[in-house]
């Protein structure tokens, strides 16, 4: 087959591999092109000095069979650990049960402040707040104000970036779906029954042994061995469209030398917004604005090397402590003993950030002096036992559903369908979707069975919420969303359009990939005016 039939995949994440080795078993020669040095996406593993590091946890349980199947055609069995699920919040020095107990929240607590608890959400059930239409209003009306500042509001808060009364109310609607106070008593209370019937609550899962990365890198080496070509440090800075023939017709790639490819498809799991920018002649302003008005949320892990007496069981800590800027703390020993070495192990410190804010600018050093005073802080360890400490920056881990995402992902959908339909947007950043690893896995076989078989899978009607998210059998309502319940959050005011932008993409590659191996991030160009 030659050049001009092959599938060029932008992407080495987990649904650009996917596809890459979807489309070989079928036939389909493939070139995968990676703009960092490893592979993974941000399900790699990051290893430092033998330390080994989950970017995010990542929980291989999936209601998908095939999906299933992928995971164990690529490792044998004696490559995943069975472990058991366990998380807890941190609040006021205490760790609460999560789900919550009503015996462990009432010891945890106290009896005054349980029946203080209680009395606010009487309140709120006698006289519920009058705007329920935000995060803050919805919650409080259905857990009492005492409640929601507790486990609701703090964490949110840090994960989102904002405060949570701009957050719309439909993803606490569905996140919190058939939940409330005197339920989550009953529950607790009750004999625990089908507990997997509810997926936030599985009580083990597989795991990769030596971190999910495993997965992505023995997928790397079969799509090699079949064939297939991968290209890591090299990101494409144009995909070439034909208009009269609407169509993509080639790649320009940069990396060793600029190089250019002609493609029979384009498999994108690369940001749908900078897809969009690449596109060559460019799109019309009106998808250049929609791209450009597209937002990321990025995430920061700090982890820190401690003795193993600091150990804890839970897989990951939500901290719900304001007085501090960690979000989330995960313990790798509780991973995989694989991860960690013996009589120590490893704290990694999630901070939920913006790509240009203060903290994502800080150098190494100072973040993890940081680190390490908030883990003290909390009572986590004692001061002075942290022994090392690394950074992992991960640019563009979680799109941002906003007001307008919606419209503009519909914006780009419809017109990449109608001018470009052999450019297939796959992945949770490929499509603006808060999709798990097994859903973005998913979007990519159903794209290479399309391409290597003709077929007509509507991949954006794959939705988590209906297959995954709290109750097997999903909400039976027919939306489509984001997929898993995500928040809907305030746009930023539009400012200049994107027909008058241009951004280097490739240096914001580079970027990315020395953020994510440690190096201080350089400076990125910032948008400049593009003549003509």
């Amino acid at each position: 087959m030659g050049e001009e039939h092959r599938t060029v995949v932008i992407g080495a994440g987990p649904a650009g591999l996917t596809a890459a080795y979807e489309l070989l078993a079928r036939g389909v020669p493939v070139r995968v092109f990676e703009a960092d040095e490893v592979v993974g996406g941000i399900s790699r593993t990051v290893e430092r000095d033998g330390w080994r590091f989950d970017i995010g946890g990542h929980r291989f349980f999936t209601k998908v069979p095939r999906v299933e199947e992928f995971w164990h055609e690529i490792l044998p069995e004696e490559d995943f650990l069975l472990r058991p699920r366990m998380s807890r919040i941190y609040y006021r020095g205490s760790l609460f049960d999560y789900p919550l107990s009503a015996a462990n929240a009432l010891r945890n607590l106290g009896i005054r402040e349980a029946a203080l608890c209680m009395g606010s959400y009487a309140r709120a059930r006698l006289r519920p707040p009058k705007d329920q239409s935000h995060f803050e209003g919805w919650v409080s009306a259905r857990f009492g104000w005492r409640l929601y500042s507790m486990f609701f509001k703090t964490y949110t808060e840090k994960v989102w970036g904002m405060p949570a009364h701009r957050l719309q109310a439909d993803w606490a609607a569905q996140r919190i779906k058939n939940l409330s106070l005197a339920k989550a008593v009953r529950n607790a209370l009750l004999p625990r029954r089908n507990r997997k019937d509810v997926t936030s609550l599985i009580e083990e899962f597989q795991y990769p042994k030596f971190g999910p990365g495993m997965m992505w890198e023995r997928c790397a080496e079969e799509v090699q061995r079949r064939g297939g070509q991968i290209d890591t440090g090299t990101w494409v800075t144009a995909v070439h469209r034909d208009p009269a023939r609407r169509r993509a017709v080639a790649v320009t790639v940069n990396g060793a030398g600029q190089r250019s490819y002609p493609v029979g498809h384009v498999v994108s799991s690369m940001p749908i917004s900078e897809l969009v920018a690449a596109l060559r002649p460019a799109a019309p302003p009106e998808v250049l604005a929609a791209a450009a008005d597209l937002r990321y949320r990025d995430f920061l892990t700090i982890a820190l090397v401690v003795p193993a007496e600091f150990s804890f069981p839970d897989n990951w800590i939500y901290v719900h402590d304001p007085a501090v800027k960690v979000g989330r703390i995960q313990n790798f020993g509780s991973w995989s003993p694989h991860l960690v070495k013996d009589g120590r192990t490893c704290l990694g410190l999630e901070y939920f950030v913006f790509e240009d804010d203060e903290t994502w600018r800080t150098p190494d050093a100072d973040l993890i002096a940081t680190g390490t005073r908030e883990l003290e802080r909390l009572g986590l360890v004692r001061p002075g036992v942290v022994e090392a400490g690394y950074v992992v920056r991960m640019p563009k881990a979680y799109p941002v559903y906003d007001e307008r995402y919606q419209h503009n992902v519909a914006v780009i959908r419809d017109w990449l369908a109608r001018e470009v339909p052999n450019v297939h947007p796959v992945g949770r950043n490929g499509m603006h979707r808060y999709n798990n690893q097994d859903h973005s896995m998913l979007t990519a076989m159903l794209t290479a069975e399309n391409i290597a078989c003709g077929t007509t899978h509507d991949v954006w009607s794959v939705n988590v919420e209906q297959d995954y998210h709290e109750v097997a059998g999903g909400d039976g309502d027919g939306r489509r969303g984001t997929g898993r319940s995500a928040p809907i959050v305030p746009a930023r005011p539009q400012t200049l359009p994107a027909s008058t932008r241009a951004v280097d993409w490739g240096a914001r590659a580079r970027t990315r990939a020395a953020a994510a191996h440690g190096e201080p991030p350089a400076a990125v160009p910032r948008a400049q005016v593009r003549p003509g």
